[in-house]
């Protein structure tokens, strides 16, 4: 059973690789933004053990409500969802939370990836992840936004 969480449609996982960022120290407060509760779980896995805070949810606005409440570092947000779409929720986040990073992840729906990923970047996403990405794509994305010296200078 434990081995199913590391299967995803839209993510190519390399579980050997997932511990590096924690070895170095690295801790970043990430919210964690996707409708699908599966790569919820996958992604939430792999950023704890890289050694990350997480909190995830499967809505945009349970996102901006949790974000009243806590700060968030890095906000991973999924660019197609029911309810409350990503960009939306980007375009919220950004005017609201001006100093949380986001990244924008999107398997692309009825536009290509790139299109949404580049419409994100426009509106306050400073990383974006076209789906299927590896773990080392989201965790060198994640290093991007939160480097081991701005952790370090936090302690």
């Amino acid at each position: 059973m434990g081995s199913d969480r590391w299967k995803s449609p839209l993510l190519r996982i390399s579980r050997d690789r997932g511990e590096g960022l924690s070895e170095r120290g690295v801790m970043a407060r990430i919210l964690l933004v996707d409708d699908e509760a599966s790569v919820l779980e996958t992604l939430t896995e792999i950023l704890e053990s890289a050694g990350h805070d997480v909190t995830a949810t499967e809505r945009g606005e349970e996102a901006l409500r949790l974000a009243e409440e806590h700060p968030f570092d890095i906000a991973i947000i999924d660019l197609i969802m029911p309810h409350k779409e990503g960009i939306e929720t980007i375009m919220t986040f950004a005017s609201r939370h001006p100093e949380t990073k986001i990244i924008a992840i999107s398997g692309g729906g009825r536009v290509a990836p790139d299109r949404y990923l580049a419409m994100a970047r426009k509106l306050g996403a400073r990383q974006t992840l076209a789906k299927p990405f590896t773990s080392e794509a989201l965790l060198a994305a994640v290093e991007a936004l939160h480097p081991q010296s701005e952790a370090e200078g936090e302690e």
